[in-house]
């Protein structure tokens, strides 16, 4: 099929049907679904239709205020879709392409790009102050993470795309764009788990599941779920962990070394967020173990480590965007290892639901009733 052009494919709301997007207005508000009128496509812009979106606590972050980035923006950041139109320099992607949206884009020219460390991408947050969409009022929109998946349609940058050739559902490959990515990549790419190794994972939503199942990959001998959230752990459980801790039962720290002959493990994540859960993971580590910090954080957190043990316990404390992730080589071999039975996606999906429904799903996540809910 013959790449097109902006001269030969405008986006939906630019022939007047308009699309319908998840408008963050107000922080802590219900996002208002409403119709928008996208922007014309720039040279490196491409229109894609957004098959699926997963709704991923990051969302919440920036919904309650917790991220700095500012209102009004389309939410959402972890989506699959398909081409429908390309700017004219597009490269990368053409029209009918079955697509992963990549929240940090990779230019591949930059200084992290070319140091393999393109999830620290320079350019990303040129994309994520564009706008690319207008409110009925004249109100400019960007989306979130330059995406803004809670949409019929998103304009993105082509170096936020990555084609990907497989039947599998859409809503499997739409959590490939976040949860999953960051999730397996902490204990692949980041943490680098080892074949026999001990493994704590504390907050087993949708990034923590895929890290407990990165650590199965990885063949860690002993992997602990630590979540409040009997469905968490339950699930948890099908995707390969072998013990099981409920905090609200007493200390998790506590709880790990007394299953550990005192000692902790030899790889913990935290996938929450919170100072005190971070804490916790650098508390879970054995000495000379290493813990890394999954979850995202309000921007206005801070966390206090006994300094004596950094030095005297010889810890190491990582941080992880996106898994460490190159998402162009690692979309494909994620999608692979779906495609093989070696990683679930599938288990992970707890709701399908429509856009309408996005603020129910705000609810459900945070009552820890789903692991993920799936915009189709």
């Amino acid at each position: 099929m013959e790449q097109s052009t902006v001269a030969s494919a405008e986006p939906a709301g630019a022939r007047g049907t308009g699309m319908r997007a998840a408008i963050l207005t107000a922080f802590g508000e219900p996002l208002v679904v409403e119709e928008v009128r996208p922007e014309p496509l720039g040279p490196s812009d491409v229109l894609v239709h957004v098959d699926a979106s997963g709704v991923c606590h990051s969302d919440v972050t920036v919904w309650n205020g917790g991220s700095g980035m500012p209102a009004p923006m389309v939410l959402g950041h972890e989506g699959s879709g398909t081409v429908l139109a390309t700017g004219s320099d597009v490269s990368r992607v053409r029209v009918g392409d079955r697509v992963i949206a990549s929240f940090v884009p990779a230019c591949g020219n930059c200084y992290y790009c070319l140091h393999d460390q393109s999830n620290l991408c320079e350019r990303g947050f040129d994309f994520m102050a564009k706008h690319t969409s207008t409110r009925a009022d004249g109100t400019p929109l960007r989306g979130m993470a330059g995406l803004g998946t809670f949409a019929d349609e998103m304009i993105v940058d082509q170096t936020a795309l990555v084609k990907v050739q497989t039947d599998l559902p859409s809503e499997q490959l739409a959590l490939i764009g976040c949860g999953v990515t960051t999730g397996v990549g902490a204990a692949l790419n980041t943490a680098r788990v080892t074949p026999g190794a001990t493994v704590a994972v504390i907050g087993c939503g949708g990034v923590g599941q895929s890290v407990l199942q990165g650590a199965r990959i990885a063949g860690a001998s002993r992997i602990f779920a630590i979540d409040p959230v009997e469905l968490k752990r339950k699930t948890a459980e099908q995707l390969g962990a072998t013990d099981l801790i409920d905090p609200s039962q007493g200390d998790p720290v506590e709880q790990v070394r007394a299953l550990t002959e005192g000692r902790g493990v030899d790889f913990s994540f935290e996938v929450i967020g919170l100072p005190a859960t971070i804490v916790q993971a650098f508390e879970i580590a054995r000495r000379g173990g290493t813990a890394t910090v999954v979850g995202w954080a309000r921007s206005d957190a801070t966390v206090t480590f006994p300094a004596a043990m950094l030095m005297g316990g010889e810890k190491t404390v990582h941080g992880c965007i996106y898994g460490s992730a190159q998402v162009r080589r690692d979309f494909p071999r994620l999608v692979q290892l779906v495609e093989t039975g070696r990683l679930d996606i599938g288990a992970m999906v707890s709701r399908r639901i429509k856009l309408d429904e996005v603020n129910d799903a705000f609810r459900a996540m945070e009552a820890g009733e789903v692991i993920r809910s799936v915009i189709v």
